[in-house]
């Protein structure tokens, strides 16, 4: 693949972006200048990419026409072999950050989310399951810095979730996270299993990119707002307040509530939120439906009717049955460390859609 034309285009966008951000009348508009300085950020590093791209080439000629003029186990051909084994590896990792530049960027990517964990089949071990799933992604927004707040939860018996929603803030989080909408299998012993015998149980994740107030309108009289205690655990300050909120959305039917919070104010706004970004969910997928017939099965479009990770303790490992990937550190993974998995689902998904644009 030519990257040159692309590199260039990235160099003239991004001399446009800085010229128009050293304007002082652009931040009479605070949203058009948060989009020029994302935009900003985006193509300084694809222009830093296609730097190291044309220079690793550059130096990789060179390096293998010095080895071809040397003898192969002479102290220079040995020399030349190392460097390019070093460059080849940098220009691929150069040419993968071009290939996600070249491809058009989601406006979601770049938005706070929402996470929704439900139990699913299994019964109270599908609850731990949830809960397992809650500390694992919890545990990767805190390697990213990303900030984590809980909305809404449910807990079981034996100290699961049979729900639990929760809002994660930070750069690209909906980018990186997406990929995990869907079914998610474990298979695995539960503690009150006196036989030995392996379970299987599951659990659906809903990740949604938080809906901005332009992205869905919401007219007061669509809304009914009730209040009400707080149940479970939080202390006197959640128990014996109204600090509960519940709204139900008229015209879909839909109904949201949140309770975490001391503040029946605060737990409002949260609920507006989800509400919002619920809708906006509904709205893309009935729009992504218009043209199913159309095109393939996407890479994280977060199909709830299909299982997309299977969790095997037993076999200490993890597969990913969209791209078929299968990792036996399991362990580790449900620990946060996720990006063996999501590196690949992101690098599948941008191939799928050069293939789309022709590239």
């Amino acid at each position: 693949m030519d990257f040159r034309p692309h590199i260039e285009k990235f160099r003239r966008r991004f001399v446009e972006i800085e010229a128009s951000l050293s304007e002082p009348t652009v931040f009479d508009n605070p949203q058009r200048a948060q989009e020029l300085s994302k935009e900003y950020a985006r193509l300084k590093d694809l222009v830093a990419a296609g730097e190291g791209f044309l220079k690793a080439q550059a130096d990789l000629t060179e390096n293998r026409a010095l080895l071809q003029s040397e003898l192969p186990d002479s102290e220079m051909g040995i020399m030349a072999k190392e460097e390019i084994l070093r460059l080849e590896a940098a220009e691929k990792k150069f040419a993968l950050q071009l290939q996600f530049g070249i491809v058009p960027p989601e406006p979601t990517d770049s938005r706070n989310t929402i996470v929704e964990i439900r139990a699913g089949a299994g019964g109270s071990e599908s609850a731990l399951f949830a809960a397992d799933l809650y500390r694992m992604y919890t545990r990767y927004a805190e390697s990213m810095g990303w900030q984590v707040e809980t909305m809404d939860s449910s807990s079981s018996d034996l100290g699961g979730f049979r729900e639990i929603i929760f809002q994660i803030n930070g750069q690209d989080v909906y980018k990186r996270l997406k990929y995990e909408s869907g079914v998610h299998r474990v298979q695995r012993v539960p503690a009150t299993e006196a036989q030995g015998r392996i379970h299987t149980s599951t659990a659906t994740v809903a990740v949604l990119p938080e809906a901005e107030e332009v992205d869905v309108v919401i007219k007061p009289d669509e809304i009914e707002v009730n209040v009400c205690r707080a149940s479970g655990k939080g202390g006197q300050g959640v128990n014996t307040t109204d600090s509960a909120v519940q709204i139900i959305h008229k015209p879909t039917g839909m109904i949201v509530r949140c309770a975490d919070g001391r503040s029946q104010i605060k737990n409002r706004a949260q609920a507006m939120v989800v509400l919002r970004t619920r809708l906006l969910e509904r709205k893309i997928a009935e729009e992504d439906a218009k043209y199913a017939a159309h095109r393939k099965d996407q890479v994280g479009t977060g199909e709830r009717s299909e299982k997309i990770r299977t969790y095997n303790f037993p076999q200490n490992r993890v597969t990913d049955h969209r791209i078929e990937v299968t990792l036996y550190n399991l362990s580790n993974f449900v620990n946060g460390e996720l990006d063996e998995l999501i590196e690949p689902l992101m690098t599948n998904e941008m191939e799928e859609k050069l293939k789309a644009l022709g590239e």
